[in-house]
């Protein structure tokens, strides 16, 4: 068998991602109409502002409920506010298609 098979890897979350994408989702709902939103654009911007904030990664309930307080931390909030923020202008001055 092989390493991964032999752990629960698919039960490691990174609740991050979800707090990228909902600020991803509410920034693109207010941004003009110059600002893409091709699969290519969009995914990139998701995958600069998950580089750039601080992970949450957990794998137990305990954890769970770590990610959840750390997730509820107003500069938490704020840093991927400003990540989603300069992901979006980033990506918009470099479109990765023609």
């Amino acid at each position: 068998m092989a390493f991964i098979d032999d752990y629960g890897f698919e039960q490691l979350k990174n609740e991050a991602e979800q707090h990228v994408y909902h600020e991803l989702e509410a920034q693109l709902a207010k941004a003009g109409e110059d600002v893409c939103r091709c699969n290519d654009c969009v995914m990139d911007m998701a995958a600069m502002a998950l580089n750039n904030v601080k992970p949450l990664y957990h794998y137990s309930i305990l954890g769970n409920l770590y990610a959840a307080s750390a997730k509820s931390n107003q500069a938490y909030a704020d840093s991927v506010q400003q990540q989603v923020a300069q992901a979006i202008a980033k990506v918009s001055s470099n479109p990765s298609h023609d």
